[in-house]
């Protein structure tokens, strides 16, 4: 039986050890400490106390009591924390869109800590365990990771009944763009290619992913390209599949006008389906341009309608344009007229032309912007009755979102660069970005504030781990929910 025995030493400090005996010898298993008053006096013996109920294994008879629960700053270390809170909360989050429906745990949990801190996928199993105290294995990814990505229609599907239930989806109107990804590596193949990179990747092989979400931004559907695919074929193939999936009878695509050619507007008129698309004025016949410039009043607000082959063409005039198209105007002709005067093969500039071996202003082209100056255009099919200028306008507008979407998944889930080389693993990638990206779009929307200040401010809610230096276990500190995340949680509607 362990015993505690107080001893006075030499220099009259009183010494605290736990003992037992044995054959009637003593036998000091721990020396607790040497105290030099009675605060600390009392402070040793508590801690052997708390050794002793350790060691034993035993209970105190109050339920309330727990062995090794005390802590003793001089005698315990931090050897790190844990965010259990952050996690409780996406997982409640998942389990709310429907997530935790779809996969195994480490699925589930792959997409939490890309959340949280974004990795490759075996740094990501080595991060759970260091950031949440769960243990994976490396063979259980790769045992499982072809079955994950057979799941992309389910989880789609899932997030499409969940947008209807919480965001008000309902079909009829939807952003579609295009970014690209590129990869730390300079050899492609038929997936990976090489093509016009947004991120200035252009050595470096890429794919393209097409997204598309709702009018709050929130995404619903995405579509995986191979890298050298025109951004403008992307378009109707994923809206058909989307259309073709879920039965779609009416749909409306907002796309800007890279998205666009007139081969694919008569596509999507030819499959019945709306569009709203930015319209490149200055590319405009000059039969279409002097009709605009007949009718347009520029005033700030003012709009005109002009039928075209490609559709309705809105035209709308904005003072605020105005004076920024005229200050970029400015500086590019400032930039041609520095041209024209000291010529130079390695310089272009918009206004400059060649006339007769000579390096010129290009003046008709000037004239032509002069007259473009606080205009912008919009292409449509839908009837005015259907939908007013202003609102056609509105939606357009409202693409913004999806850029959003992709600053988010570019930036705070750092989509890119990739690391994988082979279609599956890529596209595998992809899905649990995707998911998390849904998780981080619906948590910004609740809480209207960006998903990094939502996890920053999670993180303060930390279990902070301990080790006790006399007993030699782990005892974790739980961390205080802070007001700022008991309001998240309120408008999230997790309970805590």
């Amino acid at each position: 039986m362990l015993k505690i025995r107080e001893v006075k030493t030499a220099s009259n400090n009183i010494a605290i050890q736990v003992i037992y005996y044995l054959n009637y010898k003593r036998i000091v298993i721990k020396h607790i400490g040497s105290a030099k008053d009675d605060k600390e006096l009392s402070s040793l013996r508590q801690i052997a106390i708390e050794f002793i109920k350790d060691k034993n294994g035993q209970l105190s008879i109050f339920s309330e009591e727990n062995p090794n629960a005390m802590i003793f700053i001089e005698h315990s270390h931090c050897v790190g924390f844990y965010y259990n809170f952050f996690y409780s909360v996406i997982e409640k989050i998942m389990d709310f869109i429907g997530f935790s429906n779809i996969a195994t745990k480490l699925f589930q949990d792959l997409v939490i800590i890309r959340i949280l801190e974004p990795a490759s996928k075996l740094r990501s199993i080595e991060l759970m365990d260091t950031y949440f105290g769960i243990v994976h294995r490396r063979q259980s990814y790769y045992r499982d990771a072809k079955k994950y990505l057979s799941l992309k229609e389910k989880v789609e599907q899932t997030v499409v009944d969940f947008a209807m239930a919480n965001h008000s989806f309902d079909y009829s109107l939807i952003f579609n763009d295009v970014t690209t990804l590129y990869f730390e590596t300079f050899d492609s193949d038929e997936f990976r290619e090489t093509g016009f990179s947004k991120d200035n990747k252009t050595q470096q092989p890429q794919i393209l992913v097409a997204l598309m979400v709702n009018r709050e931004g929130l995404p619903i559907g995405f579509d995986v390209f191979s890298g050298s695919t025109l951004e403008g074929h992307t378009i109707i193939p994923a809206i058909k599949s989307f259309i073709t999936k879920y039965k779609v009878e009416n749909f409306t695509v907002v796309a800007d006008a890279a998205m666009i050619s007139s081969k694919i507007i008569e596509q999507l008129k030819q499959d019945k389906i709306h569009y709203i698309i930015g319209a490149r004025l200055g590319n405009l016949r000059d039969t279409i341009f002097a009709e605009i410039d007949a009718k347009i009043i520029r005033k700030d607000g003012k709009i005109i309608r002009v039928q075209t082959d490609k559709g309705t063409l809105i035209c709308s005039y904005s003072d605020k344009r105005y004076r920024k198209d005229k200050y970029e105007m400015e500086r590019q002709l400032l930039k041609a007229q520095s041209i024209v005067e000291k010529p130079s093969k390695n310089k272009k500039a918009k206004f400059v032309a060649t006339q007769n071996e000579k390096i010129v202003l290009n003046e008709k082209l000037i004239q032509k912007t002069e007259k473009l100056l606080g205009l912008k255009g919009y292409y449509t099919d839908i009837d005015e009755n259907t939908l007013s200028n202003t609102q056609i306008i509105e939606r357009y507008h409202e693409l913004y979102k999806i850029e959003q979407s992709f600053r988010i998944a570019k930036s705070d889930l750092q989509t890119r660069p990739i690391f994988h080389f082979k279609e599956d693993p890529i596209r595998l990638h992809i899905l649990i970005c995707f998911m998390a990206l849904v998780i981080s779009k619906h948590i910004e929307l609740r809480t209207n504030v960006s998903i990094k200040r939502f996890i920053m401010d999670c993180k303060k809610v930390a279990d902070g781990r301990m080790i006790n230096t006399i007993t030699e276990k782990e005892v974790t500190i739980k961390g205080k929910l802070t007001q700022t995340v008991i309001n998240y949680l309120q408008l999230l509607n997790c309970p805590h």
